[in-house]
């Protein structure tokens, strides 16, 4: 009787990995996991605005109305709730995208309005904060990457004979995919030009 058990045992484990299902368990928590880090690197971003505004707005006052657009951007990507399962519903993901394409437009005007102003290009603090928000842009473009990669994967096991069976048997479904209208101006970092300086 013994061995009968450990003889059912072994074979509901076989069928079990060879169904999909630790594959699909797997693969929904890499999922997770390259969300969590999308958000940390969107967060990391909307945390250096407010000290790249008050420092361009020390150099440049009258430039009232690019300051006013990248607040109120980085107030709207906050008004997105978006949490760690938000990557399962479509609409939130598109709202967050366009909420985080402004953002990425305004700060982008802001970066060539300084331009205009070569004290403030030549202030260490400002030079400090376009490097980190280059290296934020980075760091956001490879945790997209990763999550895209992870969706994938998990969307071709929930389509793929055998374990589409599994995923039928247990409700797993494709998961849609965090993509941007213009993605190739989304996935660019900001230029930085420090002028010919240090």
């Amino acid at each position: 009787m013994k061995k009968l058990l450990i003889l059912m045992s072994l074979l509901s484990a076989t069928m079990l990995s060879a169904c999909g299902y630790n594959t699909l368990q797997g693969q929904d928590e890499q999922i997770k996991a390259s969300w969590a880090e999308v958000l940390n690197q969107y967060q990391r971003r909307a945390d250096l605005v407010p000290n790249l505004v008050n420092t361009v707005k020390g150099y440049a006052q009258h430039e009232e109305q690019v300051l006013t657009e990248v607040t109120n951007a980085r107030a709207k990507v906050g008004q997105v709730n978006v949490g760690n399962d938000s990557y399962n519903d479509a609409d939130k993901l598109k709202q967050f995208a366009a909420a985080q394409g402004e953002l990425g437009s305004a700060l982008s005007r802001l970066l060539v309005v300084s331009e205009n102003y070569p004290q403030l290009k030549a202030d260490g603090l400002f030079r400090d904060l376009q490097a980190q928000l280059e290296g934020t842009e980075n760091r956001i473009t490879v945790a997209r990457n990763r999550y895209i990669q992870a969706v994938q994967s998990y969307n071709t096991t929930v389509r793929s004979f055998p374990s589409n069976l599994t995923a039928k048997f247990i409700g797993a479904q494709v998961k849609p995919s965090f993509t941007v209208e213009n993605e190739k101006a989304i996935s660019e970092a900001p230029k930085v030009d420090f002028g010919g300086g240090q």
